[in-house]
């Protein structure tokens, strides 16, 4: 006796790659003072992680960011541009590196995201990117008059 199969529709939208930012952000980091750098325990298990991301296929780039005390901030008050060193009093949470993974839903993006060995003084969050389809079209009509600028054109 042969089981019927059922034909199975998906929706297009479904198995189409979406790219995610995963944002790490360790506790303490905006207070670091210029030069900060993890251990190398801490670096040989992140760079297992990374390898991990890479030889499932759904890295595209990473990178660690030098803390805020080396950083600047711009800000526009009155439409003119002001530049603020760091480190910034007022900031409560930085970010420390990203990693931008391409994968076919949310649920896979947190999934990797759950697996990094980050302390426990770290929180990761995991962002959406958009891609130009997501904008309305007359917001795409005016990045169709900008074909050399690399936007997502997915």
């Amino acid at each position: 006796m042969s089981i019927p199969r059922i034909a199975v529709r998906r929706d297009p939208e479904e198995t189409k790659p979406m790219r995610f930012m995963m944002l790490i952000i360790p506790k303490g980091y905006e207070n670091a003072a210029p030069g900060t750098a993890p251990d190398a325990d801490s670096v040989a298990a992140m760079m297992r992680y990374n390898e991990s991301l890479q030889r499932a296929g759904v890295l595209l780039a990473l990178d660690g960011l030098h803390p805020p005390s080396m950083g600047a901030r711009i800000e526009f008050p009155g439409g003119k541009a002001k530049v603020l060193d760091g480190p910034f009093s007022e900031a409560k949470e930085v970010v420390g590196g990203y990693w931008m993974i391409q994968v076919k839903s949310r649920e896979e993006a947190i999934a990797w995201a759950s697996r990094c060995p980050a302390s426990t003084s770290c929180v990761i969050e995991v962002r959406q990117v958009q891609d130009l389809a997501d904008f309305p079209q007359d917001v795409q009509a005016v990045v169709a008059q900008y074909p050399e600028v690399p936007v997502s054109r997915q």
